[in-house]
């Protein structure tokens, strides 16, 4: 009998103790926590870190901005870093804050899993910015505002300098929007600096504003607000799957330029790792695959799933070959974009 009474006092004790230790890694995934910054699409920014806390129990404190507003932060940061990971949005800013030294080298165990030019980026940064996605800068129109003005879609880089489209283009700041510095730096390479610039002083005419981010552009189109916009293809694209059937867009005839997004772990950041888990999982099939549940429609760095049937295809744009070395940098950024204010931006329109 006593015998009986111990085995199942033990019986009993060992369960006690594994439900205490299962409620004492749950109230540690439950406390654990990480801040980061998200430059891309907002819905996928949200949708993402939603979906990470279910799967983990790992929150986020996470904050929206454009590529060039987060790269200012994580500098003013810099003695005293507050943001643990920083993804999405366009790879440059990232290459500069690698250069400047504000953020950690990390080379995932699953490159073989991630596209050629996402595994290049790697190599090229020495491992310290991953890269995330892809797409293309090109135009997105409103096809019932050009209409009704009597205007022809644009196709090429040259039509949308044409005096016909005054006040009807909006693109972006290239000193705050990653997507800005993108067609800076995209034009640059297409035509020649000096040649890009006079034709940058052209365009400024017939722009009705330069936004803050890159991401304005597809729904100042779809709301009519713009007859045209400049800006990544997919944001355009996303709109018209959204039911605004009257936005079109399509990719310079010339050639255009295009972004590899960017990923890295923040140097200095208080919880590595847990930035180091949401790392993965943004880079894995479930992460890389909310960006289209989230109509965020970017090719996805990751190979190993089928990718939404909506996200554009590239294989028939023009893209130029872009060189991320060079225009990573960020003595050449500071240079171009200080160029830019001083030529293109103090104009009158």
């Amino acid at each position: 009998m006593s015998e009986l009474i111990f085995a199942s006092w033990r019986v009993s004790a060992i369960a006690v103790l594994s439900f205490g230790l299962a409620m004492a890694g749950s109230a540690t995934a439950q406390s654990q926590q990480l801040t980061a910054l998200c430059s891309t699409d907002q819905g996928w920014c949200e949708l993402a870190a939603k979906e990470f806390r279910a799967q983990t129990g790992i929150k986020v404190l996470q904050v929206h901005k454009a590529t060039g507003e987060a790269l200012a932060q994580l500098r003013a940061e810099s003695q005293n870093p507050k943001t643990d990971l920083w993804w999405g949005g366009t790879g440059d800013p990232y290459l500069q804050a690698a250069e400047v030294g504000l953020l950690d080298a990390y080379r995932p165990a699953y490159l073989n899993d991630l596209h050629g030019w996402a595994v290049r980026q790697y190599a090229m940064s020495e491992n310290y910015v991953g890269g995330f996605y892809t797409s293309a800068i090109g135009f997105g129109w409103n096809e019932d505002v050009l209409r009704k003005k009597k205007l022809p879609a644009p196709k090429c880089w040259a039509d949308l300098a044409d005096a016909k489209y005054k006040g009807e283009v909006e693109t972006s700041n290239p000193g705050s929007s990653g997507t800005g510095y993108t067609i800076l730096a995209g034009l640059v390479q297409l035509m020649g600096e000096d040649a890009a610039f006079d034709y940058l002083k052209k365009l400024h005419r017939n722009v009705t504003q330069y936004t803050r981010s890159g991401q304005a552009q597809a729904k100042s189109v779809a709301k009519g607000e713009v007859g045209i916009g400049v800006s990544f293809i997919f944001g355009f694209e996303n709109e018209r799957q959204q039911g605004f059937t009257m936005v079109k867009s399509a990719a310079p005839c010339e050639g255009t330029g295009y972004e590899i997004g960017g990923i890295a772990l923040v140097k200095g950041g208080r919880n590595r790792e847990a930035a180091r888990r949401y790392y993965d999982w943004l880079m894995s099939p479930a992460g890389q695959g909310i960006g289209a549940k989230a109509n965020s429609l970017q090719v996805p760095a990751n190979k190993t799933f089928t990718p939404d049937a909506r996200i554009p295809n590239l294989d028939n744009v023009r893209l130029i070959k872009y060189d991320f070395q060079k225009y990573g940098k960020a003595v050449e950024r500071k240079r171009l974009i200080e160029r830019w204010e001083r030529e293109v931006n103090a104009l009158p329109r």
